[in-house]
């Protein structure tokens, strides 16, 4: 036998594995760095039942790949990002060698970065289910969970690592983070940090800082997000960061600084949107509306190429669930879902006012805030690989509907932790599915939470999303979504009376007081005192309007649109007549 002939080895290892592993050890002594020697030795050790061994040879065999020439020029390749030349390299070893777990792994992060992260997820736990040991898969891996929203799954994965570097420790940050245990992760961050090398690391610095403005620790938040600038001046992310901060003003010297980040041929694509956001909201706050405009202009556009959105495809999933949710149709389904009446989901538009809803509800003694939770949108993605979403709906049981609502309050359970009756559910884009939501929760309160078209849609347009939120990067393209939310939810109090409770945010601000015990007793709920003292809630708060809700109600906000209103056009031209009659009073 000489050292190319595997396909001998292979055959072997199903028929006499111990003849296979002497022969691999054979090839070894020969060569130590024989990738595919190793993994046939695990192979067969496996079958021999020694799975410490085998994960030793996994792990070998890995190590070794980093001198195979193929995957050295994937590799390359993913470096400069040609993932188009990356991806056909490594499918094609794992046409030849399906046990290469490094190629297996390779090929996921090429998955992972075109957000194929499903993909991803199946790679990994296959390279898993080969080499158990293999750390950098079981991180990936976690990841991989953490960007689909399975974070209960990621933290596992994570908790079965030994390795606590630092990019391990910034992802369980993360993880725990979106579980709301903020305290373990800014306790995690700041271990981070105190390694050597870490501190030198603004990604990690801005990420800190994030997590200290959720828990309301305003002033040590800018001082995490200026050590990232101290570390690189045109890190944009860090800018907006501190100018998202509603309550807090970039000076000149700011601005000259943000003007020379987008000057620096360094700044990339994503330093350059961010840069010009943060520009627009200090000329603004600096009494410079039109100069702002212009940069809130250029944000949106540079956006804008990254995320696509079409409006016609938000336009006929309207019109498709208009046409399903006839009176007919609910009459027919009417109550056969899960009973429970915990959750309160406040949706509508972002920036409609809807984290002041809920920190005045979370005030309750009866009332829990959680977060902008993922899992209707899941439980819509399950749906739509059943059918044509949202008509799958109309085939399912009654059995399936309270399973669905059952499903529901299973996964949300983990963001419960004060033991209230109720909880909010705050996810915008819900109303989308106020109809779903309806069917399969019954006894669930939806509010919805709505603002002055101009006032919501210009400060859209102002704000930078993380995710989610594609349609407000276009003036015209803000105008038809908020016009065909509109359209859906007076579809909705027509077949629905007085299921959904709407709240307008301008009588929240004109009387505070009359406008909240018009909420609670709309929900069923008690006044309490606390409900008018929100700003005295110190719950954690994961939105833009983080620190405006630790304030007593203000106008602050509020009008901001009438300093460019000649530029808002396509705004009003796509509002067309919701403009006038938003409030559906």
């Amino acid at each position: 036998m000489t050292p190319a002939n595997y396909s001998a080895i292979r055959k072997e290892v199903g028929q006499n594995p111990r003849a296979a592993l002497r022969d691999c050890e054979t090839l070894l002594a020969r060569n130590s760095d024989d990738a595919e020697a190793h993994r046939l030795a695990a192979r067969a050790l496996r079958a021999l039942g020694n799975e410490e061994r085998a994960s030793v040879e996994e792990l070998a065999a890995i190590d070794a790949s980093t001198l195979d020439p193929i995957l050295i020029q994937a590799g390359h390749a993913m470096v400069r990002n040609r993932l188009e030349q990356a991806e056909p390299l490594l499918r094609g070893r794992l046409r030849e060698n399906p046990f290469d777990v490094a190629a297996i792994r390779m090929l996921a992060e090429v998955a992972g970065r075109i957000g194929r992260y499903q993909d991803a997820e199946q790679l990994l736990r296959r390279a898993l289910e080969l080499a158990p040991a293999f750390v950098a898969a079981r991180t990936n891996l976690a990841m991989a969970l953490y960007r689909q929203n399975k974070t209960v799954e990621a933290l596992a994965e994570l908790d079965r690592l030994t390795d606590e570097g630092p990019g391990n420790g910034v992802l369980r940050a993360a993880v725990v983070g979106r579980l709301g245990e903020f305290a373990e992760a800014i306790s995690l961050y700041e271990s981070v940090l105190a390694r050597p090398g870490s501190e030198r690391q603004p990604r990690i610095w801005t990420s800190y800082g994030h997590a200290l403005k959720t828990v309301g620790r305003q002033a040590d938040a800018v001082a995490a997000y200026r050590r990232a600038l101290d570390l690189r001046p045109a890190f944009g992310e860090a800018w907006w960061s501190i100018a998202n901060l509603k309550t807090v003003r970039l000076q000149e010297a700011d601005i000259a600084s943000i003007q020379a980040g987008l000057a620096d041929p360094s700044a990339s694509a994503e330093d350059r949107y961010h840069l010009h956001f943060a520009l627009a909201k200090a000329l603004e706050d600096a009494g410079r509306p039109e100069e702002g405009f212009d940069h809130y202009l250029t944000a949106n556009t540079l956006r804008r190429e990254q995320l696509p959105y079409r409006a016609e495809r938000t336009r006929r999933a309207v019109d498709r669930t208009i046409a399903l949710f006839d009176a007919a149709f609910l009459a027919k389904r009417n109550g056969l879902g899960y009973p429970e009446p915990d959750p309160v989901f406040v949706l509508g538009l972002p920036r409609a006012g809807s984290t002041l809803i809920e920190q005045i509800l979370s005030s309750h003694s009866m009332v829990e805030g959680t977060m902008e939770l993922p899992d209707i949108l899941s439980l819509v993605s399950r749906l739509g690989k059943e059918g044509s979403y949202p008509e799958v709906i109309a085939g399912l049981s009654p059995e399936r509907l309270r399973e669905l609502g059952e499903t529901y309050l299973e996964r949300t359970r983990i963001h419960r932790r004060e033991g209230k009756a109720l909880f909010i559910d705050k996810t915008p884009n819900n109303w989308l599915h106020a109809g779903l939501i309806h069917l399969i929760l019954p006894n669930a309160r939806i509010v919805d939470a709505r603002r002055h078209p101009l006032d919501c849609g210009y400060s859209n347009f102002r704000q930078h999303y993380a995710s989610g939120q594609a349609f407000s990067y276009d003036l015209a393209d803000i105008g038809h979504y908020y016009a065909d939310y509109v359209r859906l939810m007076r579809h909705f109090d027509s077949v629905m009376p007085g299921r959904i409770v709407r709240v307008i945010h301008e009588d929240l601000l004109d009387d505070p007081e009359a406008a909240t015990r018009n909420l609670l007793n709309a929900l069923a709920l008690p006044f309490e005192d606390a409900c008018l003292r929100f700003f005295e809630n110190d719950r954690a708060v994961r939105t833009a309007s983080s620190e405006q809700v630790r304030r007593p109600i203000n106008r602050d906000g509020a009008g901001l649109w009438r300093a460019v209103e000649d530029r808002l056009t396509p705004l009003r031209e796509a509002l067309g007549p919701t403009l006038d009659d938003y409030a559906c009073r």
